[in-house]
């Protein structure tokens, strides 16, 4: 064993995911997350078979099974009238294909799942990073809260703006996508007289793209509508958003997605902003993982999924592999340039998601018709198929 004591500054599905596979490996792990209660934003994610495998692994798969959705097929629509362009078959044929299941869960449900698979001990709340300093073999820790704590390895899993990637590496300069993204939930009552199939469903049309798929038992519906903007906004998962302006941004498109959206009660409204992959992932002692060195555009639904792909990993290679700095400089080496290609994936879908009327619009749905299921799973595979990139 490369470590025996491992300090993760972090307690979302990254820092939770990573931890369970950790101690499942034999370590002596801690959480220490800023918040002083776990929860999550109401929203919606969806948990591919490269991720349920590894809730699989971790004894995990019944639960998730218990509040997961999973979708009968994902379902690409033209904009303004709802036309089929694409329908790729999920359930039961994902399942047959990728042997772990599809699901669609809210991000409170799974975290609250993983955190209570911890030993209460474990997870240490109200505790924010002031500094940490490398030690001969051990990195010190100093809390807010006046804490202290050292370990033999530091996992920074502290998200999108994470404190011990700048430490590391300075401040970041992400550049805004020209895109906002409004997100929420919709009680499925509020909507049951729609009839709404339990598929992700994806309109795409000029300047954006709307996502609709149920989530907590089919309790509620949950959107993410995506429109590209000049003006850049923050990067912010609780700024409040206007349902009106919501409404008014998709008044010419799909009657059906019309009727989803007059809905639409509270909204959050967020900046989406692009970052390059990260040339390296750790320092000595310290390393980092899921948000805090690939953070990427919402347009692949795997943000949690590479995430806890990277715990996986990060365990594999400390539990075999006995030098601490070649254990981690595996885990960069298989999780680098798999991440860096959904990064890049993402960005792409947003180009391609967003198309205005016109011939390469058309060629797209051509080739989405032409292509077919068959298509859509071959192109997949490399993901779906493989959880830890080795």
């Amino acid at each position: 064993m490369s470590a025996k004591s491992i300090a993760v500054i972090g307690g979302g599905i990254g820092g939770a995911s990573a931890a369970l596979n950790l101690l499942r490996a034999g370590f002596d792990v801690h959480i220490y997350e800023q918040a002083r209660a776990m929860r999550e934003v109401g929203a919606g994610i969806q948990i591919s078979p490269n991720a349920s495998r590894i809730v699989q692994h971790l004894g995990l798969g019944e639960k998730l099974a218990k509040f997961g959705v999973r979708p009968l097929a994902f379902h690409q629509r033209r904009w303004e009238d709802g036309r089929t362009l694409l329908r790729t078959p999920l359930g039961d044929a994902v399942l047959e294909a990728f042997g772990f299941p599809y699901y669609q869960v809210h991000r409170g449900d799974l975290l609250t799942m993983l955190t209570a698979a911890l030993p209460a001990e474990r997870l240490h709340l109200g505790h924010k990073l002031a500094a940490f300093e490398e030690r001969g073999d051990r990195v010190s820790m100093q809390f807010d809260n006046g804490a202290r704590a050292d370990a033999d390895l530091m996992i920074g899993a502290d998200g999108i703006h994470s404190t011990v990637r700048g430490a590391l590496f300075g401040a970041e300069q992400p550049r805004y996508s020209g895109g906002i993204a409004y997100r929420g939930l919709i009680p499925a009552e509020r909507v049951r007289h729609l009839d709404i199939e339990v598929t992700t469903q994806i309109w795409m049309g000029p300047h954006g793209h709307v996502v609709v798929y149920f989530v907590a038992g089919k309790r509620y519906l949950n959107f993410v509508a995506n429109t590209d903007r000049d003006a850049s906004m923050l990067e912010s998962w609780v700024q409040q958003g206007n349902p009106d302006e919501l409404r008014s941004t998709y008044a010419a498109w799909d009657p059906k997605l019309r009727a989803i959206l007059d809905a639409v009660s509270e909204t959050f409204i967020w900046g989406v902003f692009e970052r390059a992959p990260l040339a390296r992932w750790s320092v000595g002692r310290v390393a980092l993982l899921g948000d805090a060195c690939h953070a990427m555009q919402p347009h692949m639904a795997q943000g949690a999924a590479q995430a806890m792909e990277d715990g996986a990993t990060l365990a594999h290679c400390l539990q075999t592999i006995d030098d601490l700095h070649q254990a981690l400089a595996r885990y960069q080496q298989l999780r680098l340039p798999r991440t860096a290609h959904v990064q890049s994936l993402a960005a792409n879908n947003k180009i391609r998601f967003h198309l205005p009327d016109g011939p390469e619009q058309a060629a797209r749905d051509t080739k989405m018709a032409a292509g077919g299921t068959d298509w859509s799973f071959k192109a997949i595979a490399w993901l779906y198929g493989s959880s830890s990139g080795n």
